[in-house]
């Protein structure tokens, strides 16, 4: 068929041996991501037809989400075309129009609609053999997709087949002509504090079989850290290179710096002013007067724990164009910052996207790619950087910990007054892509990522809740729903005990007090699938058994309520027995898809309880592999059910929805098991063994 004659502008691109090495520095002016809204227009350049064909370049970086293969359904659905004729690929910044970076659970939510009204117009496009400059894109009511039993409702997963027989999809499968390897070392110290080389063996380092560059550049910096570049031939060469070199470090003293500990001690900061500074909730209540709680928790710091380390591939043309392999979720935030610290313009960079093995908001600076650039630009040849587990560890940002006090004074057993104060390191402000003089931003505007989660979904009297921000010495970052899953942990755990002073059943406690129609409606059905009530879990054999329950409302759009069943043994020993989740994200494009996002954030929940937490000590994080900062394993892992409820609202967020429920309804479960109440993660077997 012949293909229709667009022009560009109506449809937007639719067709569309050793050296050592010394550069000049970069500039330390961060770059600021630019995230435009999805729209037609921009829409309009994912879709393109050719010969019988069509290609859709995906506006959203595949994860591990699977959006992949839902977005290629919906375009299927309103091209009406059947799977084998689209190709669905992961763009580079050439092929498509800036779009924001990959967060917030928001691809269905935003760009379903767009992608499918650009499908829309240009399957009557390829109909009339040309592109009707006076064409409307067609409401949502009159979309394929929408309409009932257009999605089929089992597919094969995109690329399915190509990850289990390992073909080339992620950045660390790249591989070029001539390609070397690069590694940039730090000290074992976190940037916010000053450190550099002070001693190195060269001679050594060049005398390892494989040794090409020790590669010197003031771009090689994080915070107030500076680094030192090695290039070889192997990746275990790096290694030996590495352990030659015998890097003696110059480190800043720390030891009058205050700990993160001290820092985010609520209770401090109480003492020091009083209020503290932003509001979620910002009514007053009354402090004088006894409190029926009075509770405080402690949450860690965690590692987003993403089984494939980062990596990226650089390599320079002939012509100094700069090609970058990347698995980051915002390819044109990357762009940006390399373009600025090579002094590049953005035509002479083009970033790739690839796979990501794991990211949940990990991946959303450039630090990996900086480094691969760098190098490339050094030795003149395409350089692979992978940073490894005990990197992942030491250089990356995590979930900042935080310190909460919450109050509550109850009447007839029922909410009257909620006073909940949090201290808590950066998210969205993070220090790990901001210096001091632009985080403190954050002062006067608060942290939306800090506060997400902290608003009360239920009734009472009187809700004041109100948080401060603190500059931490580790580096602190979105993580898994950003504040999400601390802040619901806090509050489902409390009102969880509210239920058990006041002896009322925690369903029915909840389902008094709840505001939210949906939230009302999530509860209800995970009660009828975990059969709530109709058994009471007994003791035997030894084992402590409870029942939990915990629900929650993401990010203003998604439901998500989970019942959990645990056993406590003799030596305080917990094993999550099972989990059942009731998932309301409204209309469900790809229902495996949305399952198995919730068994991940069911897992999170798991681990978030039980095993995670990351050891900082002195200036730096202690943490180098998975067995000193572990991850829940396969055999901890129990049984899971998700029954999702679309009711036919709008799609919202699917991503990390069910995380607001699953870490409390394991802690509430285990304080029914055991009658302690998790004040601290994780969880200790020692605090259960009474």
């Amino acid at each position: 068929m012949k293909t229709p004659a667009l022009s560009r502008r109506d449809f937007m691109r639719m067709g569309g041996a050793g050296l050592t090495v010394v550069l000049l520095p970069g500039c330390a002016i961060p770059v600021i991501p630019k995230r435009p809204a999805p729209d037609l227009d921009a829409a309009l350049g994912w879709v393109r037809y050719a010969d019988g064909r069509y290609t859709l370049w995906l506006p959203r970086v595949e994860m591990g989400q699977n959006i992949i293969t839902a977005l290629k359904q919906i375009a299927c659905a309103e091209l009406g075309v059947p799977r084998a004729q689209v190709d669905a690929r992961l763009p580079s910044t050439r092929d498509i129009a800036r779009v924001k970076a990959t967060v917030g659970s928001d691809s269905i939510k935003d760009y379903a609609l767009p992608l499918a009204q650009a499908c829309a117009l240009l399957r009557e496009a390829v109909a009339r053999g040309g592109f009707d400059a006076q064409a409307e894109a067609p409401p949502a009511t009159a979309l394929r997709f929408l309409q009932p039993g257009a999605i089929a409702p089992r597919v094969p997963l995109e690329q399915g087949l190509a990850i289990v027989t390992g073909q080339a999809l992620y950045a660390a499968d790249v591989r070029r002509p001539g390609m070397v390897y690069g590694r940039v070392l730090y000290a074992p110290s976190t940037p916010e504090f000053e450190s550099a080389p002070l001693s190195l063996d060269e001679a050594a380092a060049r005398a390892v079989p494989g040794f090409i560059a020790l590669v010197r550049d003031d771009g090689f910096t994080q915070g107030r850290a500076s680094g030192l570049g090695i290039v070889a031939r192997t990746p275990g060469a790096l290694d030996r290179i590495e352990q030659a070199l015998a890097v003696r470090w110059q480190m800043q003293d720390v030891s009058a710096c205050p700990t993160w500990q001290a820092q985010v001690d609520v209770d401090r900061a109480l003492a020091r002013q009083g209020k503290l500074p932003h509001a979620v909730h910002d009514e007053t209540v009354p402090s004088d007067g006894a409190w029926d709680l009075d509770l405080r928790f402690d949450i860690p710091p965690a590692a987003h724990a993403a089984i494939e380390p980062r990596a990226a591939v650089a390599e320079f043309d002939s012509r100094g164009h700069l090609q970058l392999w990347v698995g980051n979720q915002d390819v044109f935030y990357v762009r940006d910052v390399v373009a600025k610290r090579l002094a590049l313009g953005e035509d002479e960079i083009t970033v790739q996207a690839q796979r990501v093995g794991g990211a949940f908001g990990g991946r959303t600076i450039c630090t990996v790619e900086l480094e691969a650039a760098l190098l490339a630009r050094a030795v003149q040849r395409p350089v692979k950087v992978q940073w490894t587990r005990a990197q992942e560890f030491r250089q990356a940002f995590h979930r900042p910990p935080s310190s909460h006090r919450v109050r509550v004074r109850l009447q007839d057993g029922q909410l009257k007054d909620w006073w909940h104060a949090f201290v808590s390191g950066h998210i969205l402000f993070t220090n790990a892509a901001m210096p001091p003089w632009l985080q403190s931003i954050s002062y006067f505007l608060g942290d939306n990522g800090v506060a997400r989660g902290a608003r009360l979904p239920y009734r009472a009297r009187r809700k004041e809740t109100r948080f401060a921000l603190e500059r931490l010495p580790l580096l602190s970052g979105p993580w898994r729903g950003l504040g999400a899953g601390p802040n619901h942990f806090v509050t489902e755990s409390v009102v969880d005990e509210c239920a058990r002073r006041a002896t009322q059943d925690p369903l029915a406690y909840r389902l008094a007090h709840v505001e939210d129609a949906r939230l009302a409606r999530v509860l209800q059905r995970v009660a009828q699938l975990a059969r709530w009530g109709e058994t009471t879990p007994t003791n035997r054999d030894g084992l402590r058994q409870g029942r939990g329950l915990a629900c929650g409302i993401y990010k203003a759009m998604s439901y998500a309520a989970v019942v959990a069943d645990v056993t406590v043994d003799a030596t305080g020993a917990v094993r999550v027995r099972k989990l059942w989740c009731a998932h309301d994200c409204g209309r469900v494009i790809n229902a495996e898809q949305v399952r198995a996002q919730c068994e991940g954030n069911l897992v999170w929940g798991l681990g978030m309880v039980l095993v995670e937490g990351l050891r900082f000590e002195g200036a730096g994080v202690a943490a180098t592999s998975f067995a000193e900062s572990p991850i829940p394993r396969w055999d901890e892992v129990p049984e899971l059910e998700v029954a999702l409820v679309d009711h036919g609202e709008p799609p919202t967020g699917a991503g990390e929805t069910a995380i607001v429920a699953a870490s409390a309804a394991i802690a509430n479960a285990i304080c029914a098991a055991s009658g302690v109440r998790l004040l601290t993660l994780p969880c200790k077997p020692e605090l259960l063994r009474a």
